[in-house]
């Protein structure tokens, strides 16, 4: 039976057939996500809850805060990087710090969600499975919508009763529009679910589009104040600092988001109706008749190539408005001490300007591992999607099969931080030599963050999945432990607690060689659990 039949069947022996197992999905969902979704929902919320009290040590009054706003403001760089000040209060300076990052954590979280429970499922042929069982045509992607809609209630709701403290009023509309992106994302997600055949190719695709939306909304507010300009009101991020929360809200932009959500919901809905199981309306191009891949090394390039690409020319982006931003640091942060302070321990206790660079350097390479564990985990999904078979079926080892991928992944994270420190010391306009290093110093927590995931990969499939937990408790803890000032033993739970802060400051051989040297033995053990289990079928 056709899609289109089915879909003239469906309309007339009633809605309702559409969405047969809706419930029974919904469940099965979150009982596969029972770990995963309240990670999510604690970092995101967790984030935004731990703002208020950090600000508070570094604006402990009115004046200073006020002082904050103006300077904020008037900086280009920090309004590109952050966004406009609306306000002067704790509340508002919490919706200006972290209000668009949660809500693009959340965003992040629906699309993964959403795609993981759609396009995943029928490229892994489960769906097809479930779909010879009485589900409705539609009730695999409502039961994605619906575990999407939990996650960013769960999120808004902790937002909006932890803030609640600053005003209520504020603290619902940013409770709301972290919630509000979060599912915006998720229909969007929902819509590349059926344009594409690939899950890999739909997170791209979701995730090129939220890349862009924040690109659209740091040119806006770095061209003009007050978030006025037209780029910032087309991207659906400035869509969230437009509330004003804790500003003098504006309620109306929630009819924005709620009307983005429902429009893209409705076209999901539609073209779900419009397509067979497994099918898209995007098919992949097939390939040439003869095959040019030589090697196991030569397909995993072939397969990563865009993710470097798109990670490389970020972290370029990102080093020269990091650099630009260094030779003002003095500016942004005053007379404050608090402030001056929580970056000297981020960076060092070398020059203000060393140790905004210090911190640049560090973020650089906490996000470096989110490259490298999401590089590493291509194994783990060629393997569960079972294209790894093909491959180790001729005569290629599984050494050599990993080998491949790990190459891109641990050389992939050298290249980041070499491109990141070139845009760093061009923004800034000197000192290529010690930020180049400083860069490459980053390398040997992040290559054991890496070898984390190759062990897990390695001895434990499926528990893979939690290289990403770690990476993302060691970016919050660099991130919030400076301006929590958390003691150093909860710093050291970290491995970039371990290294020496440079530029500026004195170079220690010996974390380095102890991390490189974990990173070897944490590699090599999950090399081994790989060639010695079986492989998931």
């Amino acid at each position: 039976m056709t899609a289109v039949t089915t879909a003239r069947y469906e309309t007339r022996t009633g809605g309702s057939r559409q969405l047969a197992g809706t419930g029974a999905l919904l469940r099965l969902a979150l009982r596969r996500d029972r770990v995963m979704l309240p990670v999510w929902v604690f970092i995101v919320a967790g984030l935004v809850l731990a703002m208020p009290g950090s600000l508070e040590q570094s604006y402990g009054t009115a004046a200073e805060r006020a002082d904050a706003m103006r300077s904020m403001n008037a900086n280009s760089s920090m309004r590109a990087l952050y966004s406009p000040v609306f306000g002067d209060s704790i509340g508002a300076l919490s919706a200006w710090r972290i209000g668009v990052y949660a809500a693009i954590l959340a965003a992040v979280m629906s699309l993964i969600i959403v795609i993981r429970h759609t396009r995943d499922e029928e490229e892994t042929g489960r769906q097809e499975m479930i779909s010879a069982a009485m589900v409705g045509r539609r009730a695999p992607l409502t039961a994605a919508l619906l575990a999407a809609l939990v996650a960013n209630a769960a999120a808004g709701l902790l937002i909006a009763g932890g803030l609640a403290g600053q005003g209520s009023g504020g603290a619902l509309a940013l409770g709301l529009g972290v919630a509000g992106t979060g599912m915006l994302f998720a229909t969007m997600a929902a819509i590349v679910a059926q344009l594409t055949e690939s899950a890999r190719l739909a997170k791209g695709l979701t995730s090129g589009v939220l890349g862009a939306a924040y690109v659209l909304k740091a040119a806006g507010d770095a061209g003009t104040e007050g978030g006025k300009s037209v780029l910032t009101w087309i991207s659906p991020l400035g869509w969230v600092q437009n509330l004003r929360a804790f500003a003098g809200e504006r309620w109306w932009v929630l009819l924005l988001i709620g009307g983005a959500i429902l429009a893209q919901g409705a076209l999901a809905y539609d073209l779900a109706g419009r397509r067979d199981v497994g099918m898209s309306f995007l098919p992949t191009r097939p390939g040439p008749a003869k095959g040019k891949l030589a090697t196991a090394g030569a397909l995993a390039w072939r397969l990563q190539r865009g993710s470097v690409l798109g990670w490389t020319l970020g972290f370029l982006a990102a080093g020269a408005v990091f650099g630009g931003m260094a030779e003002g640091a003095a500016d942004i942060v005053g007379d404050n001490r608090n402030t001056r302070d929580i970056i000297q321990r981020m960076g060092g206790q070398s020059g203000l300007t060393d140790a905004f660079l210090s911190t640049m350097v560090g973020m650089l390479g906490m996000i470096a591992a989110l490259y490298v564990v999401a590089s590493v985990l291509r194994l783990h999904g060629e393997e569960t999607s079972q294209r790894a078979e093909p491959v180790l079926a001729n005569a290629v080892g599984r050494l050599r099969w990993a080998a491949g991928h790990l190459v891109i992944a641990f050389g992939g994270a050298l290249l980041l931080m070499l491109v990141g420190g070139l845009g760093l010391a061009v923004g800034y306009g000197k000192d290529l030599g010690p930020i180049l290093g400083a860069c490459l110093v980053q390398v040997a927590a992040i290559w054991a963050i890496g070898g984390l995931a190759v062990l897990l990969t390695g001895i434990h499939p499926r528990a893979a999945g939690a290289a990403w937990a770690v990476a993302g408790v060691c970016l919050a803890i660099g991130w919030i432990g400076p301006a929590l000032d958390l003691p150093q033993a909860a710093m050291n739970l970290s491995p970039y607690g371990h290294l020496p802060k440079l530029p500026g400051g004195g170079m220690e051989w010996a974390p380095v060689v102890v991390l490189l040297t974990i990173a070897a033995a944490l590699v090599a053990a999950g090399l081994t659990g790989l060639r010695r289990r079986d492989m998931i079928s």
